[in-house]
């Protein structure tokens, strides 16, 4: 499962890094490549991951805040996955297109880095979900998720600001394929983890039996190395699975602690809020939501279908913020460790309609994305665009 081209990346990134030098953004900024601090999803460090806290930690208040404090850009196509480049502009993966773009923080200005070849967009599949290398100062690599004709894989792409607009992205290395795929649950989410490895949630492409069977990677959360190798200490050995019993994984994030969550599509019933742990069984499809059964994991917090269908989330002020598409409405779930500090709360209802990822910015703050132009979406105008907010 490693990458085949691997030689041929080192080459070109010690090329890229030549071109880079000096080079500026496509906003006329100067464009540096200082050492990346985090993810969108959580923090960036040597950590391994971890399902206990290391000190004392303080109970998040029962009631926070959430407000809007801008509109980061407008007239984006199917926005799915968001990465934060150091200094603070986005890249912005569209679903449909298969396109990325650079949005710029201060202006939300747009300029198409390109597209990547292979999309196969339909039903729920498309160019998913972005993460930007930890190394990215030095080694410049994009990760993307998508759907192809055959699977879901995992690509990574050398990223060139010097070149012309429309040609600023490299040919895709693949680091990972056989991801199943569907109409229908194909999950998506990737993001670097504490520890530097890449995970990526996938779904279980309306198959329900793969999500129970650990030598499928459907309907799973997968750990890897940067080159899509199992990551060390992994609980299958030899094996990219880390936790199984998943329907559809669309959210990941790392709490101060290190501890991974990830938010999850119910089909009638109940969606879920899951604390992760490696190897262990999230219970579908024999149990949705809390079921109370021996040898599953109970969701730490869960709602009706109708008042979540979650897709990203993101930690900041104590808490997890899960962006929820049919619910139309971002939720605010305060922790106490590894627990539920209280009732989950909701912000935003029918507001800005459907709602797809939600990132912490290096201040603090909240970026959330609209995804009113997916097709199940009423979009409005300015759809589909990002949103900054303001949380405690």
């Amino acid at each position: 499962m490693g990458s085949p081209r691997a030689a041929t990346v080192i080459a070109m990134t010690a090329a890229a890094g030549l071109l880079l030098a000096g080079c500026s953004s496509g906003d006329g900024t100067s464009l540096s490549w200082p050492s990346a601090s985090g993810t969108a999803s959580g923090p960036a460090g040597s950590a391994a991951p971890s399902s206990s806290a290391t000190a004392k930690e303080s109970p998040a208040p029962a009631k926070g805040t959430a407000t809007v404090s801008g509109t980061v850009a407008t007239g984006l196509d199917t926005p799915w996955g968001v990465g934060l480049l150091p200094g603070g502009d986005l890249l912005v993966a569209s679903r449909d297109s298969g396109r990325i773009t650079r949005v710029a923080a201060g202006t939300g200005k747009k300029t198409v880095l390109g597209a990547v070849p292979g999309v196969s967009s339909g039903g729920e599949g498309g160019l998913l979900g972005l993460a930007l290398s930890p190394e990215l100062a030095t080694d410049h690599l994009v990760y993307a998720y998508f759907t192809t004709e055959s699977d879901n894989r995992i690509v990574r792409m050398l990223y060139d600001p010097a070149k012309p607009a429309g040609e600023q992205l490299g040919a895709p290395d693949t680091i990972l394929r056989g991801i199943p795929h569907g109409s229908i649950h194909n999950g998506g989410r990737i993001a670097f983890g504490p520890d530097g490895m890449l995970y990526a949630g996938t779904g279980e492409s309306g198959e329900r039996g793969l999500a129970q069977d650990t030598r499928s990677l459907g309907g799973k959360i997968l750990r890897m190395t940067p080159d899509g190798e199992p990551a060390q200490g992994n609980p299958f050995p030899g094996s990219l699975v880390y936790s199984y019993g998943h329907r559809n994984v669309q959210g990941l994030a790392w709490d101060a602690q290190g501890r991974l969550w990830a938010a999850e599509f119910g089909q009638d019933t109940w969606d879920e809020l899951n604390l992760v742990q490696p190897g262990k069984n999230y219970g579908w499809p024999v149990v949705e939501g809390m079921g109370h059964r021996s040898g599953y994991v109970d969701p730490v917090a869960q709602w009706h279908t109708d008042d979540a269908s979650p897709s990203g989330i993101a930690y900041a002020a104590g808490s997890i913020w899960m962006a929820s598409l049919k619910g139309a409405r971002l939720w605010r779930i305060p922790l106490d460790g590894t627990k539920a500090a209280a009732a989950p709360q909701p912000f935003l209802t029918s507001a800005y309609g459907r709602l797809r990822t939600v990132v912490t910015d290096e201040d603090g703050t909240l970026l959330l994305t609209t995804s009113n132009t997916d097709g199940r979406g009423k979009p409005r105008k300015g759809d589909d665009r990002i949103l900054r907010l303001k949380v405690s």
